[in-house]
């Protein structure tokens, strides 16, 4: 007889390892499926954004920015750095380290929760009585049948039709994070927050790197005026941005990849690198599900089809994360995997997709929350906006980082925050003071009356509320 559970998660990354958690501590039987392999062949959970994701494009981005303050930077503060080197093998060691701690984490909270941990892939076998049947298949076959089931299978890379990822000179974010040596020449196609970050990452390090963009604005679903500021300090920083190119053929040789396009003009160009990155998005992932045993559907992109409650088609099962529609961010994952938990409790699980922050790991950091400029001008809405830039912040001038700015937009009658945009150190940090703001529908009148600490950037956010109103004290 199968192992019988009140609830089964199909997959381990933020999605459903959060989900398994939240289930165990609502007082449910739970059981979780994770295939993910470490070097040695053992469990690896955590999914994309612990294993080839989030977590080791910020250790190498950490790594790659401490190696350019100190090439370039220290010596504005007085420090002299003789001899400077780089141990590419040691960088990319340490990034694995931090995964295991990652990985390792996750296994304890397991433990800690008594959330039962099966390790191999998970796919739909049967529904019967009123529960399912699960296959595991790892280093043996078996199953457990479980009442409700939550698929977390989150996403895969999207290759370009005729050009599939080898790993060796043609990467997807997998391969990007474990480039052995700096490339002199490294190719991205695509613009968006995995290009950006592994080009910024190679960039630090001594790479030449050129980006071609088949869209003719630059990070389109940013805020317009942030996204100019962004454009104008990757590229001073040397980072090549193409826009508006259209890819043709690409030849992946033994001594590198050459890349055929037409500029924004329509004049033919070739791209000669040593490793190129594709990232023009994700696809998700239901291969091996096998859906079509119990009749789940999916859409025509291959998502699992649910409601705004993640139901599915079929009664208790569920789906989460990358592997349904919405934003593909780890964040949003988690915050299903908890509502879909609560949900089975019979509790009242919410997602609010309006106050989902949006960050991406360049420098300077890019991160909203809420709606742009573009979007409110379009649906009509009358509207105020105020920026404060970060040259005029003690804080940032004490770092020696005064790039880019806040913006701050809110409804012209009630004032109410319907957008904060930041471009600019610690972005990613900054923005959630905003997204708590916005969730309990403040002002900007609020953010500007609340006492920040001086000197901090976070100043910045409160100057930019000032300026909504047209009365910023410090520019």
């Amino acid at each position: 007889m199968s192992k019988q559970f009140d609830v089964i998660v199909i997959g381990g990354g933020p999605g459903g390892y959060i989900a398994a958690i939240r289930a165990a501590q609502l007082g449910f039987n739970v059981a979780c499926i994770d295939e993910w392999k470490n070097a040695k062949g053992g469990p690896a959970l955590g999914g994309t954004c612990t294993n080839i994701g989030c977590i080791p494009s910020k250790a190498l981005l950490q790594s790659s920015e401490y190696y350019e303050h100190a090439g370039h930077h220290f010596a504005d503060h007085g420090i002299e750095v003789k001899g400077l080197g780089l141990d590419v093998a040691k960088m990319v060691g340490r990034k694995d380290t931090v995964v295991k701690q990652n990985n390792d984490g996750i296994i304890y909270l397991f433990k800690k929760n008594k959330v039962a941990f099966f390790h191999g892939r998970g796919s739909f076998a049967a529904a019967k009585d009123g529960a399912y049947d699960i296959k595991v298949a790892g280093t043996a076959e078996e199953t457990i049948s479980g009442k409700h089931i939550i698929v977390a299978t989150g996403s895969n890379a999207r290759a370009l039709p005729g050009t599939p990822f080898d790993e060796v000179n043609i990467l997807s974010n997998d391969g990007a994070l474990r480039i052995g040596a700096v490339p002199q020449k490294l190719g991205v196609i695509g613009s968006g927050v995995i290009g950006l970050e592994m080009g910024s990452v190679w960039r630090r390090l001594g790479a030449e790197v050129t980006i071609l963009e088949g869209l003719p604005t630059f990070l389109g679903a940013v805020d317009q005026q942030i996204a100019k500021e962004a454009h104008k300090a990757f590229t001073k920083q040397g980072l090549k941005i193409e826009l508006g190119v259209q890819v043709g053929e690409i030849k992946n040789g033994k001594t590198g990849v050459s890349i055929a396009y037409a500029n924004a003009k329509g004049e033919a160009q070739t791209l000669e690198v040593d490793k190129l990155i594709i990232s023009i998005g994700r696809t998700a992932n239901t291969i091996g599900l096998n859906p079509e045993a119990v009749g789940l559907s999916l859409d025509e992109r291959g998502a699992i089809v649910v409601d705004g409650d993640c139901k599915t088609n079929l009664p208790n099962v569920w789906a989460v994360g990358d592997v349904v529609r919405g934003p593909m961010l780890a964040h949003k994952a988690e915050e299903e995997g908890v509502a879909v938990a609560e949900r089975i409790a019979g509790q009242h699980g919410h997602v609010n997709f309006n106050t989902i922050p949006w960050v991406i790991y360049t420098s300077p950091e890019i991160a909203w929350v809420g709606q742009t400029e573009e979007q409110l001008k379009a649906e009509g809405r009358a509207y105020k906006a105020g920026t404060f830039p970060f040259m005029a912040n003690g804080r940032a001038r004490a770092l020696g980082d005064t790039t880019g700015m806040v913006k701050m937009l809110a409804d012209a009658a009630t004032d109410e925050i319907l957008g904060v945009h930041i471009v600019g150190p610690m972005a990613s940090e900054l923005i959630s003071e905003c997204v708590v703001a916005m969730e309990f529908r403040a002002s900007s009148e609020d953010i500007a009356r609340i006492c920040h600490a001086h000197p901090s950037l976070s100043e910045a956010t409160k100057e930019a509320a000032l300026a909504v109103d047209k009365r910023t004290l410090n520019f």
